[in-house]
């Protein structure tokens, strides 16, 4: 991974501040989870999330999680048909500019955990929707994630 969250996350609280938002360092935790890793089995009760997929240098996927959305933040990430837009689907999609084979794309969720760091960052949920949104666009605009809102959006 090359983006550093803790040094993003500092630029974040200037960010929310000018938004009129005070975080304090206890508000967000930072989970890191380097490949190898094994998703997360459950969103902390009382907290919301982003979280972060990336592949060496490259940032693939920034999204959010609100306290109710546990299979979003669990599994629908490792399973190209579990929702309409997941990191599964978007690299199938990307396989041969990856350099996937047919048996790596039908195996998708294992070579997701096998090759693809993951960061999670977890804030109260107390804090409410606009800071959870404003962090989510915060971090798309600050680290560009390659499979970010529709294909004709991308740059």
């Amino acid at each position: 991974m090359i983006w550093d969250p803790k040094e993003v996350l500092a630029d974040f609280a200037t960010v929310a501040q000018l938004a009129g938002e005070t975080l304090v360092e206890s508000d967000i935790r930072i989970e890191e989870l380097p490949a190898p890793h094994a998703p997360p089995s459950r969103l902390p009760a009382g907290n919301m999330a982003v979280y972060v997929f990336s592949l060496g240098g490259d940032v693939l996927k920034v999204g959010k999680v609100g306290p109710k959305s546990q299979a979003r933040y669990t599994s629908q990430h490792y399973n190209p048909g579990s929702a309409r837009s997941t990191l599964a689907a978007s690299i199938i999609e990307d396989a041969a500019r990856i350099g996937l084979s047919d048996a790596e794309c039908a195996e998708i969720g294992s070579w997701i955990r096998t090759n693809v760091d993951r960061v999670n960052i977890l804030i109260p949920a107390n804090r409410g929707a606009p800071v959870l949104t404003l962090l989510e666009s915060f971090l798309q605009c600050r680290l560009r994630p390659r499979y970010e809102g529709f294909r004709s959006q991308r740059g």
